[in-house]
Formats: C-alpha cells, sequence, structure tokens
C-alpha cells in the first residue's frame, strides 16, 4: 500500500498553479494532522487492506507540506505506522520550498522518518522566480540542499518547470547546469501548462503572453534528456530522471497501477478498478472530517476497457514500456521507424520523441 497526503497550505499561490491549495499566513497544522487522522481512521475498516497491509511509501505533497510544524509531520507518520505495519525500508518523501529549510526543521524531519525530500526549486534565475510568483530566492537553494545532508538526508530531488514563453528569456540549459551541479539524487522536470483559471491562464486569454512553440518545448525537453544522459542519470519516466537506484519508488508506485490511498483535501485513491477523490477545498474537508462525515467527493468505477487504456499510458510513460503484443504490429512498426519507439521480442519502450508525442500515441491506438 502507498499513502499519499495533501497538505493544501502555502503562503502564496504560483502563477501557474492550479492545485487545490489554501494560502495561509498562519499554517494550522494542529487542525490539519487531527482532520488527517479522522479520515484515517475511517479506512481502517475499508476491504482494501486486503489487497495489501503493509505501507511500502508515504509522500506528503501539496501545497507546501514544509509549512507544516515540522513536530506534525512526526505526529501523522507515527499514528500511521502504529495503524498499519510499516515496511522496514518504506520510502517517505516530503516536497519542501527552499525557504522552509532550516538545519531544525531538516534535523525533526529526519528523526520524523523522512528520508527523500523533493525541492521545489523550479528555476535559479531570480527574474523568473518573480514572475513565477514563487516564494523562495535562488540565493536559497544550496544552502537548503546543505541543511538537507548535513540532517542526514542523502535522497533529494530537485523540481525543475521547462517550456516557460519565450518573453521571458529565461536560459533552460544554465538552469540545468546548475541543478546538477548540486549533484541531486533525483531530478523531476515538468513542460509548464498554462490552465485557464490561473493567473497565467486570465492573462493568455488577455493576449498579454502565448504558450511556447511545440518546437522549443521539444527541444527544451530533449536537450535535458541529453543533460542527464551526459551526467550519469536514468531517464525513467516522461518528467523524471534519477541516478541508478534512485528511482521514486511512490510514483512507480502509480505508473505500476499498486493500490494507493489519499489523505486530505482533493486527495485522491486508487486500487483496482475504483477511485475516490476527496473534496477539494480545505474548509469544505475540514467540517466534514469533523462532523465524523466522509470527506469523499465522488468514486468511479473504470470498466476494462478503461483499465487496458491505462494500463497502456502508463506503461509507456516509463522507460520500461510494456508488453509488444500490446500495440498492433502495425502501428509499432510504424513508431519504430519514426524514431518513436524502440522494441525486441518482448517490450515496446519509447524513445525521448515519443515520449513527447505520448498522447497522442496512445489516442492513436484508441480503446482495446
Amino acid at each position: 500500500m502507498h499513502l499519499y497526503l495533501h497538505v493544501p497550505f502555502c503562503a502564496r499561490r504560483c502563477t501557474y498553479c492550479d492545485f487545490a491549495i489554501a494560502v495561509r499566513r498562519r499554517v494550522p497544522s494542529d487542525p490539519y494532522v487531527s482532520a488527517v487522522l479522522r479520515e484515517w481512521a475511517l479506512w481502517q475498516t475499508e476491504p482494501v487492506w486486503d489487497l495489501s497491509p503493509q505501507i511500502e511509501t508515504i509522500y506528503f505533497g501539496g501545497g507546501t507540506p514544509s509549512r507544516l510544524d515540522a513536530d506534525a509531520i512526526a505526529r501523522l507518520v507515527n499514528r500511521l505506522a502504529f495503524d498499519r505495519p510499516l515496511s522496514s525500508d518504506a520510502e517517505l518523501t516530503l516536497e519542501a520550498n527552499p525557504d522552509d529549510v532550516t538545519a531544525s526543521a531538516a534535523a525533526t524531519w529526519k528523526a520524523a522518518g523522512i528520508n527523500r525530500v523533493s525541492l521545489g526549486i523550479q528555476s535559479f534565475d531570480p527574474e523568473v522566480l518573480r514572475w513565477m510568483h514563487r516564494s523562495h530566492s535562488s540565493s536559497q537553494v544550496a544552502p537548503a540542499v546543505d541543511a538537507l545532508r548535513t540532517a542526514g538526508l542523502q535522497a533529494i530531488s530537485l523540481d525543475l518547470i521547462f517550456g516557460l514563453p519565450a518573453e521571458i528569456n529565461r536560459n533552460w540549459e544554465r538552469d540545468l547546469e546548475q541543478a546538477l551541479a548540486l549533484e541531486p539524487e533525483h531530478l523531476s522536470l515538468y513542460g509548464l501548462t498554462i490552465e485557464p483559471d490561473t493567473p497565467l491562464g486570465r492573462r493568455a486569454a488577455r493576449g498579454e503572453l502565448a504558450a511556447i512553440g511545440d518546437d522549443c518545448y521539444a527541444a527544451e525537453f530533449l536537450a535535458a534528456h541529453q543533460a542527464l544522459m551526459d551526467a550519469g542519470y536514468v531517464h525513467y519516466e516522461v518528467s523524471n530522471a534519477a541516478r541508478p537506484g534512485h528511482q521514486a519508488r511512490h510514483n512507480s508506485a502509480y505508473w505500476r497501477r499498486r493500490p494507493f490511498i489519499g489523505l486530505g483535501p482533493s486527495a485522491h485513491s486508487g486500487f483496482g478498478s475504483e477511485r475516490r477523490w476527496n473534496l477539494r477545498d480545505w474548509e469544505a474537508y475540514h467540517r466534514a472530517v469533523l462532523a465524523g462525515c466522509t470527506p469523499m467527493a465522488d468514486r468511479e468505477l473504470l470498466d476494462p476497457d478503461a483499465v487496458a487504456l491505462e494500463e497502456l499510458y502508463l506503461g509507456l510513460r516509463t522507460d520500461q514500456g510494456l508488453d509488444a503484443r500490446r500495440v498492433p504490429e502495425g502501428t509499432r512498426q510504424e513508431w519504430e521507424r519514426s524514431g518513436w519507439a524502440v522494441s525486441d521480442s518482448k517490450r515496446l519502450r519509447l524513445t525521448p520523441e515519443g515520449w513527447l508525442r505520448l498522447d497522442a500515441l496512445v489516442a492513436a491506438i484508441g480503446r482495446p
């Protein structure tokens, strides 16, 4: 079993963000812990535990989980591990912003059992960070990494965003160089998506900026792939690369369709063909659990065709690919001739050029 805890609180909303967040000057750590543990108690009688009784990974995502009181993380981990067996080599990840990382916080996270930290860097360019409305400065990144390593947190991931509008004049290659110079164990690289209900989306609707062109987007993605390969990283999933042995186990569980439980506002859960998701708004979620009600907003059951299509999409996202027999032979040969895929007698894997066309390639196959 894999657990995801959504911590919605942020100091501010970034210009590109359409996540379920709650901007708070003061973070309600105690009410959050109480609410999540009330929801967790409701899960104890669910038959999903028959599928997998042991917790393999815990992921604190957001939002900005590092804004919680550091001891709140320990209280949550302790309760989760008390109620259900925690694997002796479990991966416990905390998303953090560089400005939240102090020697004291890092030590407390480490003592709580956190053994992996994902730092939201996004860029090292001060002008780009201001444009993104990020809360940290570029000068805070290296000290944050040093503080984490000093505390004994040796599995560090850095997040970067590429594909910014051309008028920003962002130097993508320089950002990659600075990230790699910190020698992180893992890197996550996300292409910017301009969502309608965001500050960027509203600016785009007014004609004040335009999304980057497809050719430039592809060039940045392929440049990142090459830089990662040259530095000895394994580009093991569309948006993720790691030093050998440091692949993110939690995220990999999603791509392998392992059972997972989501706790907190907007969190999703999935097991087999069932999907559930919680109320999106923090206040609505909080009221529901205080009243002793489930915070679930809705649920769905995937039909066999939808499950098969999901397996295709998730399998093609990774460097492991999928059973070559899942793709019609003619389609497979066309992909290989175009340089979008490679295959052997058993597995079909997309190339980086194929990953750039992932959605279109899966759509072309259609429902099995």
